[in-house]
């Protein structure tokens, strides 16, 4: 006799996702991430498109004869300005088009990489730490369906990003922004912030930290960077060896080659798989690199609130002092060719005219030095936002139910802020000095250097004052707090090639600061920005105290 077994059913123990099913609840969490971020992706799109656009037109109003736009592209053929811009292959024609395309697209191409690292990081990594992930991951959702909703999350930006370009740029009637130059400008953006989101789904599975992963991803946006300036500043072919110089190869509105993009997309899918296999590789909250054991005892610093809050800043103090270091180091080296480089560029000479100067190096490096200064400002938002990422993920509460006042508590990050803030301008004035000495020959250019570097401190201080006072009193509006860099960045970057009127840099922090060594020293304007940090700190304290924690 012969018996024949029952068919057995496969069953899905509740709360989980059938097994193979990986990207089950995918739809859902996209869904659920977009509405998060309502307000945060809007602002980004908005913000790069209008940012793009504006440029064009006011590109257009600013050179609007040939001969205009031909002087500036016989000028723009020098190693400093390639580096800066982009290939010479834009200045051939210098039409509006193509002086857009030269001077902005690789910047919209990192700024969109800088928004999809955020959104990933946001979505993944900062969810696990805080524990959300393990309550999403308990319900019926797929391995992989956390990992894609935010890489889907920020290919929706990107591809918003992209749209508006290409509807805006042609809608301004511009001579020359063609809607098929347009179109190849907003997907050349749009690949751009792809690929680094695709990038940042690997750094996170690194490392067990949002900031970390973060910074990871970043510190690849900024090698890109470097290796697309160095490339075409020499003219060498090394541009093509980083994913931004394939970008602005594309050419638009000069060649409009789309060929370029080939390769972008297919890094950046290549990229993305990497990641989602390296997910595989890990425990949740884990990352692939183990945490190394502390020591059996603490320093009796950890047991003040400097201390701590020193402890958890120094990975972030210390990125960003090498970086301006090497920041600083690279502008410096240029200032022993600076007259040569500049001498037949006349638009460039009346931006640097209006800042003073008895020489064009003089010039050259107070105006980079506030390009240096903005990215220290990035630092102390970053610094002074520690805070709002320690009580977002249940940390801060433990530590304020011990003898820790809150005032204490904040302040010991305040303080963490404003030393770090000093610190990391010290080292790019160091950079920029030591460069700077060894490419002019002249060791006194060190200490003017440096000294015009730390006088940039207070308005950093300031910086960190108005992002403390957002965070005091309305927690969930930290987003401002990105104002003051990014205004100061727009007016300062884009006023003097725009020449936008020299009266906006008054509503900066930034543009009070003596722009050294261009300018004789002034303590008074510095004086006032220390007092004005100090009662922005003062009234973050007092809204701290004032105000729930969550």
């Amino acid at each position: 006799m012969t018996t024949t077994a029952a068919p057995t059913t496969r069953r899905t123990e509740p709360g989980r996702a059938e097994e193979g099913a990986t990207l089950t609840g995918t739809v859902v969490l996209l869904r659920f991430a977009l509405r998060r971020d309502r307000a945060r992706l809007p602002g980004w799109v908005l913000g790069l498109g209008l940012l793009a656009i504006a440029s064009a037109n006011s590109v257009h109003t600013v050179y609007p004869t040939a001969a205009d736009r031909a002087s500036i592209a016989h000028g723009s053929d020098n190693p400093a300005v390639l580096a800066m811009s982009g290939p010479a292959h834009y200045l051939a024609d210098y039409t509006w088009g193509a002086m857009l395309s030269h001077r902005l697209l690789g910047l919209m191409a990192v700024l969109a990489g800088l928004m999809s690292v955020l959104i990933v990081t946001r979505h993944t990594r900062a969810e696990e730490e805080i524990g959300r992930a393990d309550l999403v991951r308990s319900a019926a959702v797929g391995r992989h369906a956390q990992l894609a909703a935010a890489l889907a999350t920020a290919a929706v930006a990107d591809l918003a990003l992209g749209l508006l370009l290409a509807v805006g740029l042609p809608g301004l009637g511009i001579p020359g922004l063609t809607t098929g130059g347009a179109l190849l400008y907003g997907a050349a953006t749009a690949v751009g912030g792809l690929l680094f989101a695709a990038v940042a789904t690997v750094t996170v599975q690194v490392t067990a930290h949002a900031r970390t992963a973060s910074g990871l991803t970043l510190a690849v946006l900024g090698a890109a960077y470097a290796l697309r300036a160095a490339g075409d500043a020499a003219e060498n072919g090394l541009s093509w060896a980083s994913p931004i110089g394939w970008l602005q190869r594309t050419y638009p509105f000069v060649d409009d080659r789309w060929w370029p993009l080939l390769p972008a997309l297919a890094l950046t899918v290549a990229t993305a798989a990497a990641g989602f296999l390296l997910s595989t590789r890990r425990d949740l909250g884990a990352g692939l690199r183990a945490t190394r054991p502390g020591p059996a005892t603490g320093s009796p610093l950890l047991g003040t609130s400097l201390g701590l809050a020193l402890r958890l800043h120094r990975g972030l103090i210390g990125g960003f002092a090498v970086a301006l270091l090497l920041l600083g180091a690279m502008y410096g080296s240029l200032l022993g060719n600076a007259d040569s480089m500049l001498k037949d560029v006349d638009q460039i000479r009346e931006a640097l005219a209006r800042l003073g100067g008895h020489t064009l190096a003089d010039s050259f490096a107070a105006l980079t030095m506030l390009v240096v200064a903005v990215v220290g400002g990035v630092y102390a938002v970053l610094a002074t936002l520690r805070p709002r990422a320690e009580e977002s993920a249940g940390r801060a509460v433990p530590v304020l139910a011990t003898g820790v006042s809150r005032s204490g508590w904040l302040g010991g990050h305040l303080a963490a802020a404003l030393l770090g803030s000093t610190a990391v301008m010290l080292a790019a004035g160091v950079g920029f000095g030591l460069a700077g000495a060894l490419s002019t020959g002249d060791a006194g250019v060190f200490l003017r250097l440096t000294g015009a570097a730390l006088a940039f401190t207070p308005a950093l201080w300031v910086t960190v004052g108005f992002a403390a006072a957002v965070y005091g009193w309305l927690p969930r509006a930290t987003p401002l707090a990105w104002i003051v860099p990014a205004y100061a960045f727009v007016i300062g970057y884009l006023g003097p090639l725009l020449k936008l009127p020299s009266g906006l840099d008054g509503f900066s922090p930034f543009g009070r600061v003596p722009r050294l060594p261009a300018a004789a020293m002034d303590w008074t304007p510095l004086a006032a920005l220390t007092l004005v940090a100090a009662a922005l700190i003062a009234l973050a304290l007092a809204g701290f105290r004032r105000r729930d924690v969550e």
